[in-house]
């Protein structure tokens, strides 16, 4: 790319509290990813995810509103949403009680929304957040007080009413998916939230594996771990394949998947000079020149249908913000967990 890619920066005067502690929560993870194998790089992502934190915590603001014109793309609603993603994953990487208390007697009355389950997705963080701390409810811990117990157990609470309103047949069961069976919420990048909810729901199951625990109450129904897992494996399905168009949604699965990707690399030819132009590449009704593997696309409408055109950028665009957690979700699949216990 050879056009101008000016950079912006959050600072304590032009504050980004939602994208400072969203790096932190990924640097914390990644910190207890690497932590066996490269003590260095683990400890130098976790220094980080703490100053992060605590800038992103101490100088407090929207990116959105620092930058209006990340508006028109990607608005943040909020972040103290993001605040607690971060604590929660420095609590599980460092072990510190400081961050547990910040996510439950501090702020979970004030920020977690107890008892109102959301959908997870790069803007909303708190599903996570919930599925993340109810193992530690799961689990215990003996340096754990009372009134952080107390928080853990409506994280919980709140978790198990997001996975009382994925199981298709449960009393609280959403009605918000497509005559096939998906998770479907809106038109934009549909399938970000049928793959973010089979992942929590996947993880969630494993944790109830792990701890032997044998269901899940809703609304005077039970629901084992195999029936979550039966569900994360209906969205996996319908994503690769099992669904009316008989279409995979993960580019270079399968034969028949989406041809005409919104994606500059996948669109434009390899040895393509566009400089600040291209538009030719965008709108050609050829296939893409380049398979953009491994990708997975925006998604369908909620009547199932897909429009596989470049200039659909609503269904063929592709993002991290599914694909990672698709990756999660199949991983899961594979196998249930047996390191569940080892974060703390």
């Amino acid at each position: 790319m050879t056009e101008k890619r000016p950079l912006t920066q959050i600072n304590k005067k032009s504050p980004g509290s939602d994208v400072a502690a969203e790096a932190a929560a990924a640097m914390a993870a990644a910190s207890m990813v690497f932590k066996s194998s490269d003590t260095t790089y683990s400890d130098v992502l976790l220094q980080h995810a703490q100053k992060l934190f605590t800038f992103a915590d101490t100088y407090r603001g929207l990116s959105s509103e620092t930058y209006p014109k990340l508006q028109d793309f990607y608005n943040s609603t909020g972040y103290v949403d993001e605040l607690l993603w971060a604590a929660s994953w420095l609590y599980h990487s460092t072990g510190d009680q400081t961050y547990l208390s910040y996510v439950t007697v501090q702020n979970g009355k004030t920020y977690a929304e107890w008892g109102r389950p959301t959908w997870f997705s790069w803007d909303d963080k708190n599903p996570g957040t919930q599925v993340l701390l109810s193992r530690l409810n799961f689990f215990g811990s003996k340096q754990i007080s009372n009134a952080e117990n107390e928080g853990l157990k409506s994280y919980r609470d709140t978790a198990e009413a997001v996975i009382c309103g994925l199981i298709p047949d449960s009393p609280q069961a959403t009605a918000s998916r497509t005559g096939g069976g998906l998770i479907w919420i809106s038109g934009w990048n549909s399938l970000q939230h049928a793959t973010n909810s089979a992942f929590l729901a996947l993880v969630y199951s494993d944790y109830m594996l792990s701890t032997r625990t044998a269901e899940v109450q809703c609304s005077g129904k039970y629901y084992s771990p195999t029936d979550i897992r039966n569900f994360a494996a209906s969205q996996a399905n319908y994503i690769l394949g099992d669904n009316p168009m008989k279409l995979s949604y993960l580019v270079g699965y399968g034969s028949n998947y989406p041809q005409q990707v919104h994606h500059r690399g996948a669109s434009i030819p390899a040895d393509a000079k566009t400089g600040c132009k291209g538009f030719q590449y965008l709108h050609s009704p050829n296939p893409n020149p380049n398979v953009a593997m491994g990708a997975l696309v925006g998604g369908p409408f909620q009547n199932d249908t897909f429009v596989d055109s470049r200039d659909n950028a609503v269904q063929t665009e592709s993002s991290t913000y599914n694909s990672g957690t698709l990756v999660g979700l199949l991983s899961g699949l594979v196998t249930t967990s047996s390191v569940a216990q080892s974060f703390t």
